[in-house]
């Protein structure tokens, strides 16, 4: 590690010191880019590293809503516009108890580099709130009313809309807001605005979504893996996959995968995992989906004897044989644990559809191993890549086929791939793809800003 380096990152720690994920977010990255560094000293030059880690703007705001028995609660929303270098801040909007300052700004800074690999115009931002749609504030045991979301969603865009523009900072969902809840905010911005505008992504066909935007980052991630296994002379047909998570991300990437003629043998939520031994066939996603989405229930209410249910428990030791892992679920969800479990029963790929899914032991494991590993940042770009299809779609008042979308998808994703792969076989770590997402993502938002001056 450089001097330079180890400089930012001590003054990261010491400015931080409550945002453990932000922290390991940071030194994730910046571990990787010696390579790039030496050979470019403009980025010293300019304190290139020293202003990417600082957001140029945090914006922290209470909510005031009122729930179904005329109760006034609050919560707190945040907006991290990280970086705009590139394009207008593009980032999701995550309700969650577990959303605060540090999680939210780990989630922006790795928001710039997956956007920049995506090869469109987009900075990096991330928003949300400590509201948590699956708990009522008033009934245990049930959740948020349609009309509770709806009150708290209008309240959080109230203060929200004057940050945000199709030019200035376009959000989309995240974890716990679907279509539902940018729906209501969608509404609620146009009648504070007074003009409809594509100024949230993950819209309803409707008004202004784009078709295969709630399959994209699951499908993404898996168009990536083909590219890995590509590589190597393999396809998916027939390899054995475990997944965790079981919303949109894991829930198409499972659907995809099967499509590939692979088996999926796990999903997971909050109350344990599922394990179904022959597979887990179309009809049960399809059922699982539809418990998801629409009943907004949990993988413990399944009934059916092919399923065993493992309480509590992750997704990644229950399998006997796994080649493939695909985490799906939340950050640092598998451990250097987990990791040896699936490098002992046979896995030589993992794809991660969530944001730093993988413990910085984990990834350790996996980069010595030499298996195909891909970091969240570059592997989950899908969805924000169609959520700048979407842009383009709203910009140019078009709608684009299924078929099409799906095609650009693709082409993003192998474009992503192999932007990795140049990257890291170019600073001689041909295949570590963590090194490659790093320094491709880096670059070209580190050359716009030394290009931008002091700013």
């Amino acid at each position: 590690m450089s001097k330079y380096v180890d400089s930012v990152l001590k003054d990261v720690k010491a400015k931080n010191p409550n945002e453990p994920e932000f922290i390991q977010a940071v030194d994730e990255v910046l571990m990787t880019l010696d390579p790039v560094l030496k050979a470019n000293p403009q980025y010293q030059q300019n304190a290139i590293l020293e202003r990417m880690v600082e957001p140029e703007r945090v914006i922290m705001f209470r909510v005031p809503w009122v729930d179904d028995k005329g109760i006034v609660r609050v919560n707190r929303g945040y907006r991290i516009q990280m970086n705009s270098a590139i394009g207008p801040y593009k980032g999701g909007l995550r309700f969650d108890p577990t959303v605060n300052l540090g999680v939210l700004k780990f989630l922006a800074f790795e928001q710039v580099f997956k956007n920049s690999l995506t090869t469109l115009p987009m900075g990096g931002g991330k928003g949300g709130s400590d509201f948590n749609p699956k708990v009522s504030p008033h009934t245990p045991g049930k959740r948020c009313s349609d009309a509770e979301v709806m009150r708290f969603c209008q309240s959080f865009m109230t203060e929200l809309f004057r940050h945000i523009g199709p030019d200035t900072d376009v959000p989309a969902g995240d974890m716990n807001v679907g279509g539902r809840e940018i729906g209501y905010m969608f509404g609620q911005y146009k009648r504070l605005a007074n003009e409809w505008t594509g100024v949230l992504t993950g819209k309803g066909l409707s008004f202004g979504g784009s078709l295969i935007r709630p399959e994209a980052t699951g499908y993404g991630d898996i168009y990536f893996a083909e590219n890995m296994l590509a590589k190597r002379g393999e396809t998916l047909e027939g390899k054995e996959c475990v997944i965790s998570g079981s919303g949109n991300v894991a829930s198409y990437a499972a659907e995809k995968l099967m499509q590939l003629g692979a088996k999926v043998l796990t999903l997971s939520d909050r109350s344990g995992a599922i394990y179904v031994k022959d597979g887990i066939t179309p009809a049960l996603l399809k059922e699982i989906m539809n418990l998801k989405n629409v009943k907004r229930g949990e993988l413990s209410e399944i009934k059916s004897k092919a399923v065993k249910f493992f309480p509590k428990a992750n997704s990644w030791q229950i399998a006997d044989k796994i080649d493939a892992a695909f985490p799906c679920a939340r950050q640092n969800e598998l451990d250097g644990k987990d990791a040896d479990y699936l490098l002992k029963h046979g896995c030589t790929l993992v794809g991660e559809g969530a944001n730093m899914p993988s413990t910085p032991e984990a990834i350790e494991k996996f980069v010595a191993a030499k298996i195909m590993y891909s970091p969240g940042k570059a592997s989950n770009a899908g969805g924000v890549a169609t959520s700048g299809l979407e842009m383009s779609q709203n910009s140019e008042r078009l709608s684009w086929t299924r078929e099409e979308v799906d095609a650009k998808l693709k082409g993003i994703m192998k474009a992503i791939h192999d932007n990795a792969w140049e990257a890291a076989a170019k600073y001689g770590k041909k295949g570590n793809y963590v090194v490659g997402a790093n320094i491709a993502g880096f670059t070209k938002v580190a050359d716009a800003m030394v290009a931008q001056g002091i700013c």
